[in-house]
């Protein structure tokens, strides 16, 4: 029941074929058995009305479409596969409609759409028409589109979107003779078969784009000009550098966030937890510091195969200083810095604060620097061609962070800081141990929406690697 539409070579919460993910489970929103869901972006080229009218955040979305895809499995439903389409698929940070594309035989599609309609007392038909149907759910709204099997490329294509980037394919389908409308491809009224999205992205002479980047248009150009980046991707993390434990406002144990990590094929793991001045419902005293390096030492010895390193999510102060006194910050492995709160200041003086903290030998990382929340508040208006030029010539790194209430850095600051030559972590910035892997998938695909490259990414390197980055900026006091 669970045949992938295609292996993204790009990113790895795409259905994808066996063998070329090195943490399957990981990468596909799926129960046990049953078809591989995956986990991301969506808002496109939908023919149905729009069905809500606020937007939603990319996790929030993510559950939503998580929660039919599971319907949809135990309903038993004849789909050879179920993906998330629109902005879903692209990783925006803010969703506008969840929908889906379930692929099915052409004499199938009926009986789909049947099964749709009675998925369970918590979900209702709005609308339905020959090939979609709108669904009502105690948590949303979703649209489903069908699409036969020798149509799901361009199925894909067209309702992955953006808009601007499927006008754009038609005009270049146009040009080549080709008829692109629908979710079809037709040449001289002939009908041409799309099983997969790397079939139309052929015939219209382009490399496969992965989804993260089809954006406003521009993009088809640019690849034509100067070819396809290696995005980063899931099998290239090596490690998480920012985590939470009920140390300070995680909801899980040292131990069982070691061995989560561990369980998605890490190399290493930061403990990161809020230092005491923090806003954050719980924080790690100074006191604390201590207690806390002795049960790392022991998680160490229960949990091998995985390097653990004792780091801190620092406070940035509202006069630049930082919460914790260097005496303690040198003990740490790893020292990331944090701007939560603004104290009423404008965007000038929160930069200098940053550069501040920038400048401080022991900050390594600077996360989540805008402090945005995506549907919510747009963050700080922050000089960031200082903060860029500031974090290399320190030697410290600037962080996005997959936290669905942050993915910050978003995808245009990260490729301007890409473009500057800033080290760039990819973390989850993760409060529990369930979410570990989605919040590092939502990381990696806001960093593909910026265009990097595992070279870009401190963290696709090994922990010796690291260690040396931390190790060069401390040796230059």
């Amino acid at each position: 029941m669970a045949v992938p539409l295609r292996s993204d070579r790009a990113g790895s919460w795409l259905l994808r074929e066996a063998g070329h993910v090195r943490r399957p489970n990981a990468n596909c929103i799926r129960p046990p058995h049953g078809p591989c869901f995956p986990s991301p972006p969506a808002q496109a080229r939908i023919d149905l009305p729009r069905l809500v009218l606020t937007r939603l955040s990319l996790g929030r979305a993510h559950v939503l479409a998580t929660l039919v895809a599971q319907l949809v499995q135990r309903a038993g439903l004849p789909v050879a596969a179920l993906v998330p389409i629109g902005s879903l698929r692209r990783f925006a940070a803010e969703i506008g409609d969840v929908a889906l594309l379930a692929v099915a035989a052409q004499d199938r599609q009926a009986d789909v759409l049947d099964g749709l309609a009675t998925l369970g007392p918590s979900v209702s038909v709005l609308r339905r028409s020959e090939k979609s149907m709108a669904l009502n759910t105690e948590k949303g709204p979703v649209a489903i589109h069908l699409a036969a099997p020798q149509d799901a490329g361009a199925a894909l294509l067209w309702h992955t979107g953006s808009r601007k980037h499927t006008d754009a394919m038609r005009a270049r389908a146009a040009s080549r003779g080709y008829d692109f409308v629908g979710g079809r491809l037709h040449r001289a009224g002939v009908h041409v078969d799309t099983p997969t999205e790397d079939v139309i992205y052929t015939r219209l002479e382009l490399p496969y784009i992965p989804p993260e980047l089809r954006e406003d248009g521009s993009e088809i150009d640019d690849i034509e000009r100067n070819g396809l980046p290696q995005l980063v991707a899931m099998p290239h993390i090596r490690g998480d550098l920012h985590a939470h434990t009920t140390w300070s406002d995680g909801r899980d144990s040292t131990e069982r966030m070691v061995q989560a990590a561990r369980s998605l094929g890490y190399d290493y793991f930061a403990i990161t937890d809020h230092s005491e001045r923090a806003w954050a419902s719980r924080t790690l005293s100074v006191a604390d510091v201590p207690k806390q390096r002795a049960e790392i030492q022991s998680v160490r010895k229960k949990v091998p195969g995985i390097e653990l390193l004792h780091g801190v999510e620092v406070d940035i102060l509202h006069d630049g200083t930082l919460d914790f006194p260097d005496t303690v910050l040198e003990g740490f492995d790893i020292v990331l810095a944090s701007l939560h709160d603004d104290g009423g200041q404008d965007g000038g003086r929160l930069t200098e604060r940053y550069l501040s903290a920038m400048r401080h030998p022991l900050v390594n990382i600077i996360t989540h620097p805008a402090n945005r929340s995506p549907g919510a508040r747009a963050g700080y208006d922050l000089d960031f061609d200082r903060l860029f030029g500031a974090a290399v010539e320190t030697g410290t790194a600037m962080e996005v962070d997959g936290a669905p209430g942050h993915l910050d850095m978003d995808g245009a600051v990260a490729r301007q800081a890409m473009a500057r030559g800033v080290t760039i972590v990819v973390d989850s910035d993760c409060h529990r141990a369930e979410s570990l892997a989605r919040q590092m998938e939502f990381g990696v695909g806001t960093a593909r929406r910026g265009w990097l490259e595992p070279r870009h990414v401190l963290n696709t390197r090994g922990v010796d690697e690291v260690r040396a980055f931390v190790a060069r900026k401390r040796n230059r006091r």
